[in-house]
């Protein structure tokens, strides 16, 4: 464990917007903004149509995740991980966003902030190039910046064992829920 209870993760350098080569392809991550929504929407499509193996046929897709970007967007960070070059253009590979909540305050103690990991996503092509652990990377720079408390997550089956790599470990079973 390391400051702020945070685990460490390799290579936090290029987490910060450098680019890297893997494989002869030349990789970055950057912060997202509102630049990104469009081509966001595409990568997450296509993510889920790999995952499918097939089109998923959603028209108002595109729309809907811009609807959400906007609800979401103040109070969450968000990082895009893209192939390309300066030169050529940069096409998003992945991404990764984290939800930041800040507990209220009590007498004797002021409220401590915590981050969800969510929606992290990253095309077949390039989980072997290194992004998702830079994609982790970036996620855990910005909690140690924010002063985060906590960072927590729900790792898929398939996503455990990276998350666990990368110094997580599984908290409990308190969690409760209503509804579906």
């Amino acid at each position: 464990m390391t400051e702020n209870g945070l685990s460490s993760i390799p290579d936090p350098a290029v987490a910060d917007g450098s680019s890297w080569e893997y494989g002869g392809r030349h990789l970055r991550v950057r912060v997202a903004d509102e630049r990104d929504v469009a081509e966001l929407a595409r990568l997450r499509r296509l993510w889920l149509e790999e995952r499918a193996g097939r089109p998923v046929d959603d028209p108002g897709f595109a729309e809907a995740f811009a609807a959400w970007w906007r609800v979401e967007q103040p109070r969450r960070a968000f990082w895009v991980a893209e192939a390309g070059s300066d030169r050529a253009g940069w096409t998003p590979v992945g991404s990764i966003n984290v939800l930041e909540t800040v507990q209220m305050p009590r007498p004797g103690g002021r409220g401590t902030r915590t981050g969800q990991v969510g929606n992290a996503f990253v095309l077949a092509a390039f989980t072997e190039a290194g992004v998702p652990r830079v994609l982790l990377a970036a996620v855990v720079a910005h909690a140690r910046a924010r002063g985060y408390r906590r960072l927590m997550l729900a790792p898929t089956a398939g996503s455990a064992a990276f998350y666990r790599r990368a110094g997580f470990r599984p908290a409990g079973d308190t969690l409760l829920v209503l509804g579906d």
